[in-house]
């Protein structure tokens, strides 16, 4: 017996090895090896087990209190993050140099994903976006995705469908929801009902160590009292507590005690167990716990997830993992994401509330790019308002953006005129804005400062770069100016802000990139050089094609039929203008955009390719909904 309860503290070294040594050799010296006996010898070893862990740590990393933070070893990424786990701001430290471990809480895929999920899941990807390329943090990311839930049966009753079936269309219809946001996919999807051997396997181990308990039934209880002072290290409750906010389930010992199993219902799906009648379906909070485990084992870096799951799920995982794995602290680091409310509803966006708005709805008015600024424009575990007079903040903030990289296209292509521009500020400006956004997304990622420091550089960029008619062979900077552009463009591709058209002239290959390049500007070049003619008065103006036009009005006429002349000529230019018209009306149908800056034109791929987008790109403001319809549906 001796033998048997001593490999249970393999690895256990030194004066830890000693100490259990004579613990056990007090407990078995007063007993017979009776089965009886031995499950007593058992306990005993099981309610050593927190001495045990206190030999191994150092005495710096004891902590008087149990549920306190214990801060990891390693490699010190120069990120500052706000820990859940204890309520305020430290290092996130790494034990691996450069890699990372984190689990995310999915959904549970009964219904259409909306924009509360989203904010989330946007929320997240921008940070993971920041430590990978920004930091060059290698991250297995894993997501699990809840399949089997009251929800999703209740859902499948509703539907006269399978639970499967339900499950298996909305998880399929939330990765695409997500790839429509340009949310990265994780490393690795876990679904529930793929792991239920896993589940059943953890939950007896929590059995045989005590921290559980099986009911009659088939159900299986956490025993948040046998657990004792560890439990709470989010919300600190008594049974008090509980017993005002719930009712008191007849089964359990404890009012805190929560379900790792659940015994089968009539009519609901299960999977065999080997606790009451051998039927019965996983709890909750126990799938994530599996599934982590499964992948990362007893250590995790970082858990995200929403301001929600808090308590009591990430509570209940915390407690389920570290009984299960005997550590003091599974997570290293948990990082929650404020909710996400209307305006005129201070409740959370919620499918259970029914006040959401769905992804796909969503996307019929905004674009990805203008909710992952409006995501940015908070920090990420601040609570967010959504109403239309934020959205349209974020319009406003893309709308800026999107011009800037554009003048500055045509600045560079020399198709923008402008006064001599201030290098020294702009380089200065320049070299100030990257040491603000580093200091922005290293304290706990701040979007919103990174943001308005871009911001700042755009603006004083544009006031630079300001058109100025008449301006002949002016000074130019293209160097300057294409080294804002670059990191502007950089940092937001970095924060997954992307622009379809950029990036399609930059991964196409290198001729056919350079032969649309060709063909548009000549293009634009012909429609400006007719649309200048078209425009000049006077008879004696003539279009010189390639050659730079004056824009200089001759002196006014002298006769009247001179007027006439002018007044003819006008009249008889009027088809010039208005073929000008239609070809830019037609090629915002093909995705490109023609802006006429004075006497010069530049064009830019457009992002926004919906029928909305395309209509609003027409600047025309007498076109007709009849052309509209026409160009669009081609009759």
């Amino acid at each position: 017996m001796y033998q048997r309860c001593l490999t249970r503290a393999r690895g256990v070294g030194g004066t830890g090895r000693r100490h259990l040594q004579q613990r056990l050799l007090k407990v078995t010296s007063s007993i017979d090896c009776g089965l009886d006996s031995e499950k007593d010898t058992l306990r005993n070893v099981r309610h050593c087990g927190s001495q045990v862990l206190k030999d191994k740590l150092k005495p710096q990393e004891v902590a008087e209190d149990p549920r306190a933070w214990i801060q990891p070893k390693g490699h010190d990424t120069g990120i500052v993050v706000y820990n859940s786990l204890c309520k305020r701001k430290v290092p996130l430290i790494l034990p691996n140099k450069n890699f990372a471990s984190w689990y995310q809480c999915g959904p549970t895929v009964y219904d259409h994903a909306h924009i509360g999920h989203a904010c989330c899941y946007v929320k997240f990807d921008i940070i993971r976006r920041i430590m990978e390329d920004f930091f060059n943090i290698d991250l297995v990311m894993v997501m699990g995705v809840t399949d089997i839930d009251d929800k999703i049966i209740s859902k499948a009753r509703e539907l006269n469908m399978e639970f499967t079936h339900v499950a298996q269309t909305f998880a399929h219809e939330f990765k695409r929801d997500m790839g429509r946001l340009r949310v990265q996919p994780p490393t690795v999807y876990t679904r529930v009902t793929t792991y239920m051997p896993q589940i059943i396997a953890f939950v007896q181990k929590i059995v045989d160590k005590g921290y559980a308990y099986s009911t009659e039934n088939g159900s299986v209880y956490f025993d948040v009292a046998k657990y004792g002072d560890r439990y709470g290290k989010f919300v600190r409750q008594n049974d008090a507590d509980m017993v005002q906010s719930r009712e008191v389930d007849k089964e359990k010992r404890g009012i805190r005690d929560f379900a790792l199993w659940k015994a089968a219902k009539p009519g609901e799906p299960w999977w065999t167990s080997p606790w009451g009648k051998g039927r019965g379906r996983p709890g909750w909070h126990i799938e994530c716990s599996t599934m982590a485990s499964a992948m990362f084992g007893d250590k995790l870096d970082i858990h995200t997830g929403g301001i929600d799951l808090m308590f009591p799920h990430h509570e209940n995982e915390i407690a389920q993992c570290e009984a299960h794995h005997c550590v003091p602290q599974w997570a290293n680091y948990f990082l929650h994401a404020g909710h996400l409310h209307k305006t005129s509803d201070k409740d959370k966006m919620s499918k259970s509330l029914k006040n959401t708005i769905t992804i796909r709805e969503f996307l019929e008015k905004y674009t990805a790019n203008q909710f992952r600024l409006f995501c940015m424009m908070t920090r990420y575990r601040n609570a967010v308002e959504y109403s239309d007079t934020m959205m349209n903040e974020a319009v406003s903030v893309q709308h800026t953006l999107t011009s800037f990289l554009n003048n500055a296209d045509a600045y560079i292509r020399g198709q923008l005129d402008c006064e001599p521009l201030n290098e020294t500020l702009l380089m200065e400006k320049l070299g100030e804005t990257k040491d603000k956004f580093r200091r922005a997304i290293s304290d706990d990622f701040d979007t919103r400062a990174a943001l308005e420091a871009i911001l700042q550089l755009v603006s004083t960029a544009n006031k630079e770069m300001r058109t100025s008619v008449g301006v002949e062979n002016p000074v130019r900077s293209p160097g300057v100016v294409a080294a804002i552009q670059a990191y502007v463009d950089r940092v937001l591709q970095l924060l997954g802000v992307e622009y379809p058209g950029r990036k399609k002239m930059s991964v196409s290959t290198v001729d056919s990139t350079a032969q649309m390049k060709e063909v548009m500007d000549s293009l634009v070049k012909f429609r400006s050089t007719v649309r200048h003619f078209a425009l000049l008065k006077g008879p004696d103006a003539q279009p010189k094609y390639g050659q730079p036009q004056t824009t200089t009005a001759p002196p006014p006429p002298t006769v009247e039929g001179e007027v006439g002349s002018v007044k003819l000529q006008r009249k008889e230019r009027e088809p010039l203008m208005k073929a000008c018209d239609e070809i830019r009306t037609e090629l915002v149908w093909a995705g490109i955009q023609i802006q006429d800056r004075g006497r010069k034109s530049s064009w830019q791929i457009l992002e926004d390719q919906s029928i909305e987008g395309k209509q609003h790109s027409l600047s025309d403001p007498n076109y007709s909904q009849e052309q509209f319809k026409k160009y669009f549906v081609g009759s």
